[in-house]
Order: C-alpha cells, then structure tokens, then sequence
C-alpha cells in the first residue's frame, strides 16, 4: 500500500485491519515522508523505483500493488517499470499530468510552493508526465477508483482506465478525494480491493 501526498503508512491504519485478514499487508512511507528523513529534491520515478526495489529485497512474489493518490501515480510507475511485478494493480484519485488536477486544488498549491519551498508541493505542481503509451505497457490487471467529487478531473480518471489494457474503473457517488480511503469511511475501499483481487467474503 502505497500513501498519498506528506502523508505516511498510517493513513492506512484502519484499512490495514481488515485486509490482514486475508493478505500480508506492506504499507510503505514513500520517500520523504512518514519515519523518512526529508528530501530537498523529489520525484515519483524515484519512489518507484523505491517500491521496486523494496519488493525485489522481500521476496515478493507478485504481490496486489494499491496505491492512492500520489501513491497511485507511484502504483502506476511501478506497473510500468516492471510490468510483471504486480499480480493485481489498483489506483485511487491518481492523475498522470499536472493538469489533471482540479484547478481549485492547483492554485492553493502554488501560493503554499511559493511561502514553503516544501518539494512536496513543487512535485504536484510540476510532475507526473505519464503518457497513454506508457499507461499501454502495463499488464496486471487494473482497477483505477475516484470520487465523484474528487481533486482529480473526471475526464482524467476516463483517460487512464482508458489508456490500460483491460482495466476496469468506479467512480464513487457522493465520494471525495479520501472520503473513501482514509478519512470517513475506509472500510470501503478496503472491501474494494478484496472484491477485485476475489477475497471478499460473503
């Protein structure tokens, strides 16, 4: 499991508690962030080469790769680095290009870049750059989630489901960028990914 944005492992916690029921769970504070000491320059090919690396180190064999938000875009990278890693693939609220962020969620960016030099807000303003073509060499199978209030432009969302083989995409009603994961009720995405990786119970 991969986190979103300055944030850590723990914003996993409760979703943790059930999909340990059923798998080894490995929730990863990306570089930067979390338990990490703090970086002046950051870049999401390298936190995926990170994640790479890390399961290379465990012994993980085809492991189901989650990741939301800038976790997704990382979960996205990973997939098309090593397209026979992940068994199963799933994002949630990730964009492939800055733009692909809802203008409201940019602009407050820029001014808190300007005030804090944070590269946590320069990597949202001026990364990811995935193209459809890479999106093409993914292989695992893909669910791409998003709320239907998200940060991330719908038409965004379409086009990544779009650009990969096979995938399969939800958008949530009434759901926002988090609601659903890490904030109101995570317990639903938790029951999503059991669903899509055939481990949900009855």
């Amino acid at each position: 499991m991969i986190h979103g944005n300055g944030s850590s492992h723990q914003s996993f916690e409760i979703c943790i508690e059930i999909l340990k029921q059923h798998f080894t769970v490995y929730a990863l504070d990306s570089r930067g962030q979390g338990a990490n000491p703090k970086e002046k320059e950051l870049h999401y090919t390298d936190m995926a080469d990170d994640v790479i690396e890390f399961c290379h180190d465990h012994d993980l064999d085809h492991p189901v790769i989650y990741g939301f938000s800038d976790g997704g875009i990382i979960a996205l990278l990973v997939a098309i680095k090593s397209p026979q890693l992940p068994s199963h693939l799933i994002v949630s609220g990730a964009n492939i290009v800055p733009s692909g962020l809802k203008a409201k969620f940019q602009i407050p960016n820029r001014f808190k870049y300007w005030k804090t030099k944070d590269p946590l807000y320069k990597l949202m303003l001026t990364e990811p750059h995935i193209t459809e073509e890479m999106l093409h060499a993914i292989q695992a199978p893909t669910l791409i989630t998003a709320g239907e209030k998200d940060i991330v432009k719908e038409r965004e969302t379409r086009r990544i489901a779009q650009s990969i083989p096979g995938s399969k995409i939800i958008i949530l009603p009434g759901e926002g960028h988090g609601t659903y994961i890490t904030h109101d009720r995570p317990e639903k995405i938790a029951s999503i990914i059991l669903e899509e990786t055939r481990f949900a119970e009855d």
